[in-house]
């Protein structure tokens, strides 16, 4: 079974013992534009109403703080900003005998937090794209009244320690730069966007609680096992009852005791989309806790999704269920107009009619974990996913060091404990792109691997390289082997005649040297949406094309071997670091940044469709003109 750890980070969620109520809307803010950024920690503005320390303005939350204003310096601003969010709380929270526990938990906030309550530190939390949790039953039980004033600052510095890394430079030239002038550096090609990006929780449980739920499965033909292992907190005189119900509400097994067994008769499996009829099935695991706390019965409930499948890799082949699969699918971010990385719910559901309607089958979240309520659609609709962790621009040597390794052991813990039920992730990425050339490399990505394995032995863990075949320390420890190259475009730019040469020659030696299944996990060009060439020039919807129809001839012959997917960079077009190369962003996107489709979305939808037929095992059900409703 996976390692529990020391607590865990299960969704809020509404049920019988539990309630859970967002705060979006918007939030006060201030950004700290003192010189040394601190003075909001010298006048301790945490200890009164943030509009009494001076202006304030609204924010909206969830969202990125840069691109809401029209102030050019919000927009690139580095350092702390403050939120601030008043909220009544409901009297029944603050009574009892014991009282409710009353949590406050913020699904992502980018980089470094410290949060107040009532003037009250209650957590400090380090990463930007995984959540985070503190119990202030105490601090709003002991408080006058129902008033709970929530106090955040919010840094996004990167440091060559952070995940992602960074640095900042000072530029000292008087005759060059202003005074105090200073610049964050990064070696990663995306806009390094900050704010409180996803959804801000109070939620309760009763005082003794389900804290963790662990679920791993396996099957066979008629007949699968779910393995459990919940752990209850507050409580060392509990009963626990488990119930399996089928998409029906049909009770399919029962079960007691922190950790057991679960056996589940001609089982519905999760299969990814276009791979089934039905992709995605998922059962509802309930759990019921019941406590005696201080002569009190406590009764707490909480259900999970669960789905039933088997993830296996071979020399050659990457298996779901037993049966081979090939990634057909996509790179993406969590980037938009306006909003930057802040979760948006349209934007959530367009995407996803977006992905059915090109036939993809999956997707990596590049460059860094995404926000749990996508992740829960791709349970729900079979989208198979590589989850990688912020480990992106691991270039400088320092960043290989221990005060490196330690934090990205503890965030792939994080990450671990967060998605470790989900049935859409089949493997882990550590990192992508880093500099694995380094001897330095060796140890780290040993130690990272072997620790993701540890926490999950259930899946396989790569991380995606642009080194070389034969130099790259890493590789000898990931399951699969994950390439991005960009022939054409970074490399030889214009000449699309060396395409079949160098990518024929980069699966042959890596799968000579490996021996391990291959994904090309990133290719593609930049193109202008309404620029046209013909024949193809760089930065058109032509040369996009014929860059990717060049790409896939080379895959199908490779993919009859060992070749088991592919992975388009990008989605869509997506903000950068301004640079004499990124013309409002990065656009490689085969969708625009406001998802219109570009020439080259055509192209793959054809080709995504054409393999799912040919692999399908309903061909009768999966047309290209399929309507989803």
């Amino acid at each position: 079974a996976l390692a529990a750890g020391p607590a865990g980070m299960l969704q809020p969620r509404d049920t019988p013992s539990r309630e859970r109520r967002e705060l979006g809307g918007l939030w006060s803010f201030r950004a700290d534009l003192s010189p040394g950024r601190d003075a909001g920690f010298a006048q301790r503005w945490y200890r009164r109403p943030l509009r009494q320390s001076g202006p304030v303005i609204d924010m909206p939350v969830p969202a990125s703080f840069n691109d809401i204003t029209q102030d050019r310096s919000l927009e690139n601003y580095i350092g702390w900003v403050w939120y601030e969010k008043e909220v009544l709380l409901p009297p029944r929270w603050l009574q009892g005998d014991p009282a409710p526990r009353v949590v406050l938990r913020f699904g992502s906030a980018h980089y470094y937090s410290i949060v107040w309550v009532n003037g009250v530190q209650v957590v400090e939390h380090e990463g930007g794209h995984l959540p985070f949790e503190a119990d202030i039953s105490s601090v709003v039980q002991g408080s006058p009244g129902t008033l709970c004033r929530i106090t955040v600052a919010l840094n996004n510095t990167l440091t060559p320690h952070t995940l992602p890394p960074g640095s900042i430079h000072y530029m000292a030239d008087k005759s060059r730069y202003p005074k105090n002038y200073f610049v964050q550096d990064t070696m990663f090609d995306f806009f390094n966007y900050a704010g409180i990006h996803r959804p801000v929780v109070l939620y309760t449980t009763p005082a003794a609680y389900i804290d963790d739920i662990t679920v791993t499965t396996t099957s066979s033909d008629s007949v699968a096992v779910v393995q459990y292992q919940v752990s209850v907190v507050g409580s060392t005189a509990d009963s626990l009852s488990l119930s399996l119900r089928d998409q029906e509400g049909k009770v399919v097994a029962t079960g007691d005791g922190p950790v057991g067994e679960l056996r589940v008769l001609n089982p519905n499996l999760w299969w990814p989309y276009l791979m089934h009829e039905n992709p995605g099935y998922l059962y509802s695991l309930e759990v019921k806790m019941q406590a005696q706390v201080a002569g009190a019965l406590l009764e707490d409930v909480y259900t999970l999704p669960v789905g039933i499948r088997t993830v296996h890799v071979t020399s050659t082949q990457f298996l779901i269920n037993g049966r081979p699969f090939y990634f057909h699918g996509v790179n993406k971010h969590e980037d938009a107009d306006i909003r930057g990385k802040g979760l948006d719910w349209p934007l959530i559901v367009k995407d996803f009619n977006l992905l059915r309607w090109l036939g993809a089958n999956s997707f990596r979240t590049s460059h860094y974990p995404y926000a749990e309520e996508i992740m829960d659609l791709c349970d729900a609709y079979g989208i198979v996913v590589i989850d990688e962790s912020p480990g992106v621009g691991i270039k400088l040597p320092e960043s290989f060091g221990n005060k490196s390794l330690q934090h990205h052991l503890a965030v792939m813990e994080e990450l671990v404990r967060r998605d470790k039920n989900r049935p859409s992730v089949v493997m882990w990425s550590v990192a992508n792109e880093p500099a694995s050339e380094l001897p330095l490399a060796a140890h780290y990505f040993k130690t990272v691997i072997a620790h993701t394995k540890a926490l999950d032995p259930s899946r396989p863990v790569t991380f995606v390289t642009n080194a070389n075949y034969a130099l790259d320390h890493g590789a000898p420890y990931v399951d699969v082997i994950c390439v991005n190259s960009y022939f054409s475009w970074y490399h030889d730019p214009g000449h699309l005649e060396v395409i079949p040469v160098q990518l024929t020659a980069q699966f042959e030696n890596w799968y000579k040297t490996y021996q391990k299944p291959i994904i090309q996990s990133e290719y593609g060009a930049d193109s202008v949406p309404g620029l046209h060439s013909d024949p193809p020039m760089m930065f058109s919807e032509e040369y996009q094309q014929a860059l990717l129809r060049e790409y896939h001839s080379v895959f199908d012959k490779k993919r009859k071997k060992y070749v088991i997917g592919e992975l388009i960079w990008n989605f869509a077009d997506f903000m950068t670091n301004q640079g004499t190369t990124r013309v409002l962003g990065n656009k490689k996107g085969i969708f625009t940044r406001q998802r219109q489709p570009k020439a080259a979305a055509f192209v793959l939808r054809d080709r995504y469709w054409r393999i799912a037929n040919e692999s399908s095992c309903v061909p009768p059900v999966i047309t290209s003109h399929s309507l989803f409703l």
